[in-house]
């Protein structure tokens, strides 16, 4: 059940002299029940949650982003959830600095920090810093959304690889996003997202983190994802998804790419039917899980004697809950309490 679990008990004398503040990390891929271990965790170990997910950032779509719900949310405090209109874009850096500030508040309260997500580069610039990228004029961000809404992505593309082909080299032709950023980023500086991220960097937080990761197997994940879908339906995922399109997104807005919005846009359209919206959805989600799993496999969130990995998807009815969660309390307690 257990991979890597409680790997180390003792902290090691460096750690021990440093005094710096503790901060937990709850990590894994969509649908792995980081959400609800993040809360139980939290509420028995006084601590406060911080939100490092990008869609759930947004006041929009609280069903199909599946943020907390109201009544989880009065349970302990939780920050950085619901805090940017539809139309803005809450991107690294901005969430970066949201979150040092959190977490200074809630150790200034003593509590302690759970930052609870699945987002990745949101946790690698929060652990290990973030280039110093230069904010690009309004106008030229308004040009470049304009143009990728009037279908003009290539001609964005086809420009930044000529212009500032180093950045280009880790950009798909096809991640509007992205390109968006990168040839933003060119126009309004002259110099290109690479230079910035080798030559100006903000350090990361200085604390101790202490990763609490999820990965349970991808069958076990595919199912979640469908059951999902089908109780968002149900607790009105159709009428909210209508009601942000009433407001006219464009594409390159974050939200308008969150899990199920295209699929479900696509059905209000009655272009395909809900059947066809739902196994569509599913099979873009597990596509994206899988990037996950990747991500976080490859990366180092914090020391191994500070990871705990459990190869378990975490619910109500998950067998050996009250053990996981122990566990989970444990191997935290162990680090905090010297």
């Amino acid at each position: 059940m257990e991979q890597a679990v409680l790997q180390s008990r003792s902290l090691n004398n460096e750690l021990r002299q440093g005094k710096k503040n503790w901060a937990v990390i709850v990590a894994g891929p969509t649908c792995s029940g980081k959400s609800f271990l993040a809360l139980q965790l939290a509420q028995s170990l006084n601590g406060s949650i911080i939100n490092a997910d990008a869609m759930q950032c947004y006041a929009d779509l609280r069903i199909i982003t599946a943020r907390p719900s109201f009544e989880d949310e009065k349970r302990v405090p939780h920050y950085l959830y619901g805090v940017l209109p539809w139309y803005e874009t809450g991107n690294v850096g901005w969430w970066r600095q949201q979150a040092l500030n959190q977490l200074q508040k809630i150790w200034e309260n003593h509590k302690l920090p759970v930052l609870c997500g699945g987002t990745g580069m949101y946790f690698h610039s929060l652990i290990h810093g973030i280039a110093m990228i230069p904010e690009p004029d309004p106008s030229i961000r308004k040009q470049a959304r304009q143009l990728v809404n009037d279908g003009k992505l290539a001609d964005l593309y086809n420009e930044l690889a000529k212009e500032d082909p180093e950045s280009v080299e880790e950009l798909k032709s096809n991640d509007s996003q992205r390109i968006a950023r990168a040839w933003e980023v060119w126009k309004s500086s002259g110099k290109g997202l690479r230079y910035w991220q080798k030559h100006a960097h903000l350090p990361g937080a200085d604390c101790n983190f202490i990763v609490i990761r999820l990965a349970p197997e991808r069958s076990v994940l595919r199912q979640a994802v469908a059951n999902r879908f089908g109780l968002m339906i149900d607790e009105g995922a159709l009428e909210e998804v209508k009601l942000y399109a009433e407001k006219k997104p464009s594409l390159s807005c974050p939200l308008s790419r969150a899990h199920g919005v295209p699929e479900f846009m696509a059905y209000l359209n009655n272009r395909i039917s809900i059947k066809e919206a739902v196994e569509q959805a599913v099979k873009n989600t597990q596509r994206y899980i899988k990037r996950q799993e990747t991500w976080f496999s490859h990366r180092i969130l914090a020391p191994v004697q500070q990871t705990c990995i459990f190869n378990s998807r975490i619910d109500k009815n998950t067998q050996y809950l009250q053990r996981i969660i122990k566990k989970s309390e444990l191997f935290i307690n162990s680090f905090i309490d010297e």
